[in-house]
């Protein structure tokens, strides 16, 4: 008999300590922000207290209740995504949001993220149980497969356009293969092919201006311009999270003491606003917070637990780490800038939400182990 409803309190410990480091820093941010934006600060909050009532109803219904509607997920957030091409207004250029009066913008993509991981974790589930030992070519249909399931979202996704999501899409497919134990030759080959791909495109668009446009459009060109010209650190982003980084010295400024402004300081730019605060000392900690968070939930992956559990843990995992290293990353001026938020600290109602969705799902995983646990030891299969 397994024991029931053993929440592991560390991780909830997590988020409470992501919740403070939150909501402080987006009150830090206000200090330049236009007042017309109202207190994102309390919107956090709420938004919080609405995440943490989702972790309660998926800790309540169980990942197996997910995994037998997968599919229904995928397919709604896919509906959704096109009803955003063609309905939704056009916000600075992109369509990545819907608009709900008196609550605030609703991003599909954060969610689809989700449904990806249901549906590809229950695929490569399937897949391993029905073939032991596949040959290659059914390890090759199945690739495809899970390809074509990335591929719509992916599509649909780069119409927004928003390019930073669907590379977290396949971040998310290739993390998940990876946990698989598909062959490694696949991933030889893929890399192959994306470098291939990749390596035509820049050479279009480094010899070519005219010829890039021509095919690819001037939207892509223009999203182009804004990856390859970071180096320069012309931006105002950039230049001015650098100076704010760059003069805190070890200790910070001090709280709500943000020395100047930049864009995107409560959502892209949030750690330079941490960072602008605490300083070198309090980014060192927040980087071991950061190291101790994920290596808990590399813990839990690597221990006794359904496999479609381990699946979809992979996807976690793979996608937290790199929003960590490209928002940080960017922020420091070390990577391009993307877009991409950093996880539990930036702000945003659909993409906290959607954090807060997968710490139902990860508390039900570690409950699950716990119950994995329980059972073998009553077996005598543990010393």
């Amino acid at each position: 008999m397994f024991k029931k409803n053993k929440i592991d309190y560390s991780i909830l410990g997590f988020v409470f300590i992501f919740f403070l480091i939150s909501v402080a820093t987006i009150n830090s941010a206000l200090t330049y922000l236009p007042s017309d934006v109202g207190n994102l600060a309390l919107k956090q909050v709420i938004w919080y207290g609405v995440g943490l009532l989702l972790v309660f109803i998926i800790f309540k219904v169980k990942n197996e209740y997910l995994y037998r509607n997968a599919w229904f997920f995928y397919i709604l957030c896919n509906l959704l995504l096109l009803c955003l091409l063609l309905f939704a207004p056009a916000i600075n250029n992109s369509k990545c949001w819907f608009i709900i009066p008196k609550i605030g913008s609703f991003q599909p993509s954060e969610f689809t993220k989700i449904s990806l991981m249901l549906v590809l974790g229950t695929m490569i589930n399937n897949f391993r149980l029905d073939y032991e030992e596949p040959s290659i070519k059914e390890e090759f249909m199945f690739l495809l497969k899970t390809f074509i399931v990335v591929l719509i979202p992916s599509i649909l996704t780069f119409l927004e356009p928003d390019t930073g999501v669907v590379i977290i899409y396949f971040i998310i497919y290739i993390s998940m293969l990876f946990a698989s134990g598909i062959r490694l030759r696949w991933f030889i080959i893929l890399g192959g092919i994306i470098l291939l791909a990749i390596g035509l495109v820049l050479g279009c668009y480094f010899t070519s201006e005219k010829l890039f446009v021509s095919i690819f459009g001037n939207n892509l060109y223009y999203r182009f311009e804004r990856v390859f010209n970071w180096k320069s650190g012309s931006g105002l982003q950039l230049e001015n999270a650098l100076a704010a980084i760059g003069s805190a010295g070890v200790f910070g400024h001090g709280y709500n003491k943000t020395p100047i402004y930049f864009p995107e300081s409560g959502t892209d730019f949030i750690f330079a606003v941490f960072a602008s605060n605490f300083g070198l000392l309090g980014c060192f900690l927040f980087l071991l917070l950061l190291l101790l968070f994920d290596g808990k939930l590399f813990f839990i992956a690597i221990k006794k637990i359904p496999l479609t559990d381990k699946f979809v843990l992979a996807g976690i995992i793979g996608m937290l780490i790199f929003q960590q290293i490209q928002n940080i990353g960017m922020t420091i001026g070390l990577l391009p800038i993307t877009g991409i938020t950093l996880p539990f600290i930036s702000y945003g109602g659909s993409s906290l939400l959607s954090y807060m969705i997968l710490i139902g799902i990860i508390l039900n995983i570690r409950e699950e182990h716990s119950n994995y646990q329980y059972s073998y030891k009553k077996k005598g299969l543990f010393g």
